[in-house]
């Protein structure tokens, strides 16, 4: 299945975009179907989804929303979190993480990350709960997974919440258990650069059926569970309103998309890894840069390829690298930088220094192109500059 043609256009230009969608005929057939049926709203496309995607992740129920946003603002709202709640998540994220655990009035309690992993210090975590600690939100960072037992018999011993934010890891699995069924409520996102995507879209899965109707009434302006057959053949014109809500339901449009997407998700998710190995059999030599770990208990998602640079060995940083391979037609990205040095946390009191570990590995990543429709050729051509400049920056 070939990358989408604009996306296409820009590597015959020489350019390698750290991302392309990966997207062809079904995708087009589903979203035609679904205009086409006059479901362009969330309609059968959706629950379907949420059906074939429980099966995959082996979760006894999921509920679609458009975004992983809003799944984790979801399942914290579905999890009692209110103004006063502290929620333990990692400062190694993006903007989501933190800003959901905000909008419920809730406070951000940050806990150092594992070097080696990027990956929240369960260690750590269990130094910053307190009392007022309502959850613990692990982030499973480039698709490799957290220590969930860990996490998980910490939480337990304390009566705490574990929401997973898997925005990353949607194939990725603990031992054989697969992330999406092992804690009380996980968070996927379908943002287009990852793994599977509707454009824009998320899910939420559980083995709650209490929790997920919840989530449910939460997702579409807290209307009673009848709202959502209210325009299908034998549905009721009549709903109430039951508490406040919010609109994150999902559309069958993107519903579409995902279904297209799933259904050759493993064949995605080989050649991930495929080009995952690659990198690391044409890299390993080279001095200067330290490879992502792989999973070593479980399955890596492989959402991304981090590379860090190694101090000392360059006499250039990362974000001249950045640069050298722009010019030279790579494209990179950078996961994360901190959320406590960002404007808003610093207002909210944090300070730089407070977590050295996110600190010192985040100064020193960037993220490779890595995605289906990367060629072994263009891939090639990545480790080739990685290498020159190398070779030419070393001291």
């Amino acid at each position: 299945m070939p990358p989408s043609r604009r996306a296409g256009g820009a590597i015959r230009r020489g350019w390698i975009p750290f991302y392309v969608p990966y997207t062809g005929r079904e995708e087009v057939r589903q979203v035609t179907e679904s205009i086409r049926s006059g479901w362009l709203t969330t309609g059968p496309k959706v629950g379907l989804l949420e059906n074939r995607l429980c099966r995959r992740v082996k979760a006894r129920q999921a509920v679609a929303v458009n975004s992983c946003t809003a799944a984790l603002h979801l399942a914290l709202a579905a999890s009692g979190v209110e103004r006063g709640d502290e929620v333990v998540t990692s400062p190694y994220t993006f903007a989501a993480t933190g800003e959901t655990i905000l909008y419920l009035g809730a406070r951000p309690v940050f806990a150092d990350i594992i070097p080696e992993t990027l990956n929240l210090d369960p260690r750590q975590v269990e130094r910053v709960i307190t009392r007022r600690t309502r959850a613990i939100v692990p982030v499973h960072i480039a698709g490799l997974p957290c220590d969930l037992d860990s996490i998980g018999a910490l939480a337990r011993a304390r009566g705490i919440r574990v929401i997973e934010d898997a925005a990353h890891a949607l194939g990725a699995k603990v031992g054989r258990r697969p992330i999406g069924s092992i804690s009380s409520l996980t968070c996927f996102s379908f943002y287009a650069t990852k793994n599977l995507t509707t454009g824009e879209g998320g899910m939420l899965t559980t083995n709650d059926a209490r929790l997920a109707d919840r989530v449910r009434r939460l997702s579409l302006h807290g209307l009673t569970r009848d709202a959502w057959k209210r325009y299908a053949r034998g549905g009721s014109w009549r709903y109430d309103i039951v508490e406040m809500g919010y609109k994150y339901n999902m559309t069958d449009v993107a519903a579409g998309i995902g279904l297209a997407q799933l259904s050759r998700f493993s064949d995605m998710q080989r050649r991930r890894l495929r080009l995952a190995r690659r990198y690391h059999a044409m890299l390993r030599g080279c001095e200067a840069y330290e490879l992502p770990p792989e999973g070593r208990a479980g399955e890596h998602a492989w959402h991304l390829y981090i590379l860090r640079l190694r101090p000392g060995v360059l006499r250039i940083g990362r974000d001249a690298l950045i640069e050298e391979l722009r010019e030279q037609g790579v494209g990179t990205s950078v996961h994360f930088l901190p959320l406590h040095l960002h404007s808003l946390y610093r207002r909210l009191g944090f300070r730089k220094g407070a977590f050295p570990h996110t600190e010192r590995e985040s100064a020193r990543a960037l993220s490779l192109p890595l995605y289906p429709g990367l060629s072994n050729r263009l891939q090639d051509r990545v480790v080739e500059v990685l290498l020159d400049v190398a070779r030419r920056h070393g001291r």
